[in-house]
This record gives structure tokens, C-alpha cells and sequence, in this order.
């Protein structure tokens, strides 16, 4: 499957709330392969619609070669506090610094086919999904920095920031 374009992080349609999925069926398997295409070429850690000109409340990830696809995803508890980096795929080459996130996330959402689907995730993958459900909801990881101080450019390098988290 061919790569899709990511839109650079001052597009204006990733300051807009996405609308939730509703019809489930070969055209959103179809967006789900192409946008895990996209994620494998861009060398990232998550996706999501938006990020790709679509305002569906869909994202795809990977971490630790398990492969997610969360439809209409609602975070239903949240436990504990994390700072960490995190880079986005729409805007490569750097890096927010001092990122506060939820340490463990409970997440319910829909399969590709529609089915309900429970996820709880710590760590570097509850990180992972927090930035990406912020794209569903308008918000890019710039708005959790403290300050433009907390914003590094990175040297270019083989294992540049993901989108999600940086490794």
C-alpha cells in the first residue's frame, strides 16, 4: 500500500475535533493499512486521521511490533503522572520536552469492524495513545509544553522522534 501525506503541524484541520466513525466496513480497512503504511515509512510510533486530512476519530500505532487501530476512542480512567519527550510525525525533527501524561489509561473504543474494544496501556504506549487521541480532539503535543523552551530541534539522526514518544 502507498504511503499518504502528513500534514504539517500548522495545517488547520489538526486544530479540529474529529467526528466519530460510523459506518464500518472495506473503505476504513482500507484507510487503516494505508495509514499503518504511512507510520512504517515515516519510521513512527502513531497516527492518526487527522494527521492525514481525515477528521475521523481514528488512529493507528505500534509499539513493540503489536499493531493497534482504535476507532472512536474515549480514555475512561487515567492513573498517575509522567513527564516525558514526545515528537509528532507532523513535525518532524523536534522534540517537546518535559511532557506531562498519564502514567496507566484505560481506553475503550471500536475495532475496524466496529466491535467494542478495551485497551489499558502504561508507560510509553499510554503516552503513545494520549498524544494521539489529542489529535482527535484539536490539541497537538505543543499545547502541554510549559514553554517554547521546553522545544528542541533534533540533529538528524536514524532514531529521530516518533510520533508519540521518543524512545
Amino acid at each position: 500500500m502507498t504511503s499518504l501525506q502528513i500534514l504539517p503541524i500548522d495545517h488547520p484541520l489538526l486544530r479540529k475535533k474529529s467526528s466519530p466513525i460510523t459506518r464500518f466496513g472495506p473503505a476504513l480497512r482500507r484507510l487503516v493499512d494505508g495509514m499503518f503504511a504511512t507510520l512504517h515509512a515515516a519510521e513512527g510510533s502513531g497516527l492518526a486521521a487527522p494527521q492525514i486530512g481525515q477528521t475521523l476519530r481514528l488512529f493507528v500505532a505500534e509499539y513493540h511490533d503489536e499493531q493497534i487501530a482504535l476507532c472512536n476512542p474515549v480514555i475512561t480512567r487515567a492513573e498517575g503522572e509522567t513527564v516525558g519527550a514526545e515528537g509528532c510525525l507532523s513535525f518532524p525533527g523536534f522534540v517537546g520536552l518535559h511532557i506531562r501524561r498519564a502514567e496507566r489509561i484505560e481506553v475503550q473504543a471500536q475495532d475496524v469492524r466496529g466491535a467494542p474494544l478495551h485497551l489499558e496501556a502504561e508507560g510509553t504506549l499510554a503516552r503513545i495513545v494520549q498524544h494521539e487521541i489529542d489529535h482527535l480532539n484539536g490539541i497537538l503535543f505543543l499545547d502541554h509544553l510549559a514553554s517554547l523552551a521546553d522545544l528542541r530541534k533534533l540533529r538528524p539522526q536514524p532514531t529521530a522522534a516518533k510520533d508519540g514518544a521518543v524512545p
